[in-house]
């Protein structure tokens, strides 16, 4: 007869994949009860909308199923109090009321580009939208929510720390004047390293909506770090979206990856603007010839898959890596660019998606 005690033990070797410790060690095991072969009991989740929260789930009920003479597991779900996630992340700031530079701006449209994994261009396609919204005349900024690897600040060009207004940081801005607002513009050097835990850095991408003097602005776009991470769950559950980008690599494994991101985008209800392909050929210099380097294209298939529009294809250009990293990305003319530009723009929803994070903290005016 399975008892108690054996059912905690046998989930004590289940690990959260984020945090990297026991569900047990972490406070998450609740209401254990065991009648005859059926065990059931509650985990109490840092967040119901977990990206990783079925694979916690299935690993928790496939270790009490292993003790044998367990017929059945029940597993109820429900979301951490503010004090038991205090128990987790004792440094965690309490959570703050909106910015006075929040209650004063006004965005019209927030759009965050994401990307399954890394090294697939994303931030050079983050920058390249504000830079074509900017040429349209429209008023747009750059809010860089990769903290550990921020690379737009360099795009632009821009270096020194911003200034802090009367009510909030004012935000750098490029010689066409798209604000941006990074973590490497408030770094001694940019090349020091930001080793800092997720809470950490949730709480500075939350500060860089709230507490950052945006103003006014048509379009604010935000650079997500690759992946279903903290960072990225920050984004979603803080900001009003209006949707998301996805791109992606002609590379299957890409593809199989930014499946996942959409999947994260679908499960916070956030609308999948499209899906771009970067890197997608090289044209020979010689004779013009298209090269698919990384294979053939299955970017329109994976649209396909999360059910979103193909926005196009970006070409490998040494142009646009010369231009980055000369910090002259406003200079470069992107006219592969140019229709997806458009396109993204036609598909932007005009309603935004409520951030979870003011459902649970009411903080009155979200830059709206």
């Amino acid at each position: 007869m399975v008892e108690e005690p054996q059912v905690i033990e046998a989930l004590r070797g289940v690990q959260d994949p984020e945090l990297g410790r026991s569900i047990v060690e972490l406070g998450m095991v609740h209401d254990v009860e065991v009648d005859a072969g059926e065990v059931r009991f509650t985990l109490a989740l840092t967040t119901l909308a977990c990206p990783l929260r079925e694979s916690i789930v299935e690993n928790a009920r496939q270790a009490v199923l292993g003790l044998g003479n367990v017929e059945d597991v029940h597993v109820e779900l429900r979301e951490m109090t503010e004090e038991e996630k205090q128990q987790i992340w004792p440094e965690k700031p309490q959570q703050q009321q909106a910015g006075v530079a929040e209650q004063l701006n006004d965005i019209q449209h927030v759009v965050a580009v994401m990307s399954g994994k890394g090294g697939v261009g994303k931030s050079s396609v983050a920058a390249l939208l504000a830079v074509a919204l900017r040429r349209e005349g429209k008023r747009v900024g750059v809010l860089d929510a990769d903290i550990t690897g921020p690379s737009i600040p360099k795009m632009f060009g821009l270096s020194g720390t911003p200034p802090m207004g009367p009510v909030g940081i004012i935000p750098a801005e490029t010689e066409e004047g798209i604000r941006v607002m990074s973590i490497n513009l408030l770094l001694p050097e940019e090349d020091e390293a930001v080793i800092w835990r997720g809470p950490l850095i949730s709480g500075a991408i939350r500060q860089f909506w709230g507490d950052v003097l945006w103003a006014d602005l048509d379009y604010l776009i935000v650079d997500l770090p690759p992946g279903t991470s903290d960072a990225s769950l920050t984004v979603m559950q803080s900001m009003p979206l209006n949707g998301v980008v996805l791109v992606t690599s002609p590379q299957g494994l890409a593809g199989m990856v930014v499946r996942k991101a959409a999947r994260m985008a679908e499960k916070l209800t956030i609308p999948l603007i499209g899906v771009v392909e970067n890197m997608s050929y090289a044209e020979c210099p010689n004779c013009g010839e298209r090269i698919d380097i990384f294979g053939p294209s299955k970017s329109e298939e994976v649209a396909e898959q999360v059910n979103a529009p193909f926005l196009g294809r970006l070409p490998l250009d040494p142009e646009l890596a010369e231009r980055c990293d000369a910090g002259e990305i406003e200079a470069y003319e992107g006219e592969d660019f140019e229709p997806i530009a458009e396109a993204i723009a036609e598909r932007v929803p005009e309603e935004a998606s409520e951030p979870m994070m003011a459902q649970a903290h009411p903080q009155g005016p979200r830059g709206r």
